[in-house]
């Protein structure tokens, strides 16, 4: 298979693209395939043909009303045994193909800015980075979750084999390392945009930047290696299949071969801009550059060009014209170089460049190792004055545009940027550049006027620009008036540890004959009987009743002794919060007034190293639907979240982080609150999860009741980004819990969650929930989790 020590050879140069060619991704349909996106807004497929060695384009999508920018394969499913193919664009679209249609199967919006990079991952996922900064996670045609936390355009994602970590790399130089969807870890080191990323292991993966580096990781967070070789932008990285050697493009109109940690072989291209690569399963390398040209190079002898081929090839890199500025050969200073004898000296290693001056004209060579030959790589040549290269590679706040002008409105002030696409409208550029920077609108014209000389025109009539945003809200689904049934608790199911009766029993009596695990140890039928699933999908909010209300009162009038004068309560109010304790403990038969609420309002505002007997006053009142509704109303409601969420910090005292964690839970039980719970859903499990940190059992089973509560609503509405934050919520609480209450109530949540659901359960299996609570099988007391467990798994 390989001869002359292992060189990379031309193997085919593939024209048809119309622009540059900005991705590439090796195919599994057919063998050997891979397919291209560019610029000229089409991906194409192109498949090996068995004559010669060539590849020929099997066909041509397009869908996008922009630059395309990347692509990768989505794996085989049973719906589509040949795989998907996914494209991110300009357009702010991803479009999936399948292998035999040029037309998008369907269109995936949500991201706001270009989509620059796509990774896909088992079960049908997909990640995808945006200049928008955030990358979202996607499963068949749904947003999941999103990821937010990079300051900087996202250029580079990666799912990696270990189900539920995914990796980012940004324009703000770190990579981010993230799991459920929660992010675990930032490696910083590179000090500029990061453009790529690559997977070695489930241990360890590859960036490369426009640094002109590429690093090493463990996921740890430490960085093992650096590797130079390039001199300029490095825009892709790409792995060999079963080792650790890889290859690398760049805007230095090269291709590096890296093994064993050294640069191995550089192959310059005819082209400034060599933007991306892959390689195939034989070990091929694809490259696509700025020319719009793809190029495949082979170690193999039987698959390499023909020497016309490789002869056109050298006369097309020999007439190259190399700009000195982009200092891709160092500071070139023509009158101190050598003349042509300087070629009769071999190179001492391969790339190796030399420089030459012939009648007054500068040529540059690079040495091959295995042809022992300079090979002439082009005419340097003076810079070419105001005209920027149209290659969409200037970048400005960490994103590409063909121009970014500095425009100076007057001698004495400020100058400011002023960034431009061809396929930009010059009149709203300049509109736009006026508004953000806050400058006179009767600079329009000349602005205007500005760009289009400088542009020479070039402009390319944008096809229909649909901004419009289908997620303008976010996710944030606001429930109707769910015909949700009022949820007034059963007898408390948490009197003693497990002895939790998930089933709708309305009465704390279990049920006589040993049909049910909860009646004591393992005190129920021999295993001849099946076991049915009572736990799940949980019907009704779990709640918090366990009450003594004597108890509560002496605290709270032992602390309002010591309270300062602004704070401390009248007898009169200690007496009316005894009356509103007694109305809602069941033991009297009157309404809460809105004095009684007014005054606990006033006690659950005090400082908080003695608020505590007020906040249990709370989450004892709450579950009565008048108090709920006074709370949980419109009119109120902002004030009551803020005042919970304040004490969901990690820093604040364990009881009022464990009593405002068991409020939340019992708002559940009314209309009103379940309402309010699903708005604010998103703040208030963000604010909930850094409970998990804690070692206190208490709070870690009133974080999983939350959870539940949330899951019992969202089986009602199928909220499916809800249910993705509930599932990342229980994968990253899972990893801490020790308490099997807790882990036994996350069960029963994941249970709920999805039920009937295939979406939820493919999402399940990609954060990798299966292989997390496997070990709960086997767990011997209490019984209810090893059954609830095998359930949960019987599912996934």
């Amino acid at each position: 298979m390989v001869g002359e020590g292992g060189a990379y050879r031309l193997r085919c140069s593939l024209v048809g693209h119309g622009q540059d060619v900005r991705g590439l991704t090796r195919g599994l349909f057919p063998q050997g395939s891979f397919v291209s996106v560019s610029r000229d807004r089409t991906a194409r497929l192109w498949a090996p043909d068995g004559l010669n060695r060539g590849f020929t384009e099997m066909h041509c999508m397009s869908g996008h009303s922009n630059f395309v920018s990347c692509v990768c394969i989505i794996p085989p499913s049973d719906l589509y045994p040949r795989g998907l193919i996914a494209t991110g664009g300009n357009d702010h679209n991803i479009c999936i193909f399948t292998v035999d249609n040029p037309a998008p199967l369907y269109v995936l919006k949500g991201h706001k800015n270009t989509v620059c990079s796509l990774s896909s991952g088992k079960f049908g996922t997909l990640l995808s980075g945006s200049w928008d900064t955030t990358a979202k996670v996607w499963l068949n045609d749904r947003c999941m979750m999103t990821l937010q936390g990079h300051t900087a355009a996202i250029w580079a994602v990666k799912i990696l084999p270990e189900q539920g970590l995914m990796l980012t790399g940004s324009a703000d130089k770190t990579v981010k390392l993230w799991k459920a969807g929660r992010c675990e870890r930032t490696f910083t080191g590179h000090e500029d945009c990061v453009r790529g990323l690559a997977i070695l292991s489930e241990m360890e993966f590859l960036s490369c930047a426009n640094d002109a580096s590429v690093r090493r990781w463990q996921i740890s967070g430490e960085c093992l290696q650096v590797y130079y070789g390039h001199t300029n932008y490095i825009y892709s990285i790409s792995v060999f299949p079963h080792c650790k050697d890889f290859v690398t493009t760049g805007e230095d109109r090269s291709l590096r071969i890296w093994k064993q940690g050294e640069c191995a072989q550089t192959i310059r291209l005819p082209a400034q801009s060599v933007w991306c690569c892959c390689v195939l399963d034989n070990g091929d390398i694809v490259v696509g550059a700025s020319d719009g040209i793809i190029r495949v190079f082979t170690e193999s002898l039987e698959r390499t060009a023909s020497a016309e081929e490789i002869q056109a090839f050298e006369n097309e890199l020999s007439q190259a014209s190399i700009d000195p500025k982009t200092g891709d050969l160092g500071d070139i200073n023509a009158d101190d170089l050598p003349g042509r004898e300087h070629l009769k000296d071999p190179g001492t290693r391969d790339g190796q460049t030399r420089l030459i001056k012939d009648n007054g004209k500068i040529e540059a060579y690079q040495w091959s190792v295995s042809e022992g030959r300079w090979i002439k790589i082009g005419d340097v040549v003076g810079s070419s004055g105001a005209t920027q290269q149209t290659s969409g590679k200037v970048l400005f706040e960490g994103k590409e545009y063909d121009y970014v002008f500095t425009i100076d409105v007057n001698e004495s002030g400020p100058s400011y940027k002023l960034p431009y696409n061809i396929t930009d409208d010059p009149w709203l550029t300049a509109y736009n550049f006026l508004q953000k920077n806050d400058l006179n609108p009767m600079f329009l014209d000349q602005v205007a006027k500005f760009i289009m000389d400088n542009t020479k025109g070039q402009t390319l009539l944008s096809t229909s620009a649909q901004f419009s945003d289908p997620f303008t809200g976010a996710g944030r689904y606001v429930p109707g008036s769910s015909s949700g049934s009022s949820m007034m608790p059963a007898a408390d199911p948490f009197t003693g540890a497990g002895r939790y009766v998930p089933g709708s029993a309305s009465n704390a009596v279990a049920p006589v004959g040993g049909v049910d695990p909860y009646t004591g140890m393992g005190a129920y039928q021999s295993a001849a009987a099946k076991v049915e699933n009572i736990y799940f999908p949980k019907k009704d909010a779990v709640t918090f009743d366990q009450a003594n209300p004597m108890q509560i009162l002496g605290k709270l009038k032992e602390l309002n002794g010591s309270a300062t004068e602004e704070h401390k309560l009248t007898e009169d109010d200690l007496i009316t919060l005894e009356k509103l304790l007694s109305a809602t403990c069941n033991t009297s038969a009157e309404t809460p007034t809105a004095q009684q609420l007014q005054t606990l309002w006033r006690a659950v505002n005090w400082p908080e190293d003695i608020v505590f007997p007020a906040l249990d006053i709370l989450r004892l009142s709450i579950r009565h639907p008048t108090v709920n509704e006074n709370f949980c109303s419109e009119k109120d409601h902002v004030q009551f979240i803020i005042l919970l969420l304040k004490f969901l910090n990690p820093k604040g005292k364990q009881a009022n982080q464990l009593l405002a964690l068991r409020a939340l839970c019992n708002c559940f039980v009314s209309p009103a609150g379940q309402k309010l719970m699903m708005e604010q859903r998103d703040e208030i499990m963000t604010q909930a999860i850094e409970m998990k940190s804690g070692n206190n059992k208490n709070i870690h089973i009133a974080l999983a009741t939350l959870t539940l509560n949330y899951a019992v609503c969202l089986l009602k509405v199928n909220n499916i980004e809800g249910k993705a934050q509930c599932l990342s919520v229980i994968s990253t609480v899972m990893e801490v819990v020790q308490d099997l209450e807790a882990i036994f109530r996350l069960l029963v949540a994941l249970g709920t969650l999805i039920s009937d659901d295939t979406n939820a359960v493919q999402l399940a299996k990609s954060l990798g929930v299966d292989s997390q609570i496997k070990k709960y099988a086997s767990v011997s007391e209490p019984a209810k989790v090893k059954e609830c467990c095998r359930f949960v798994l019987n599912l996934l």
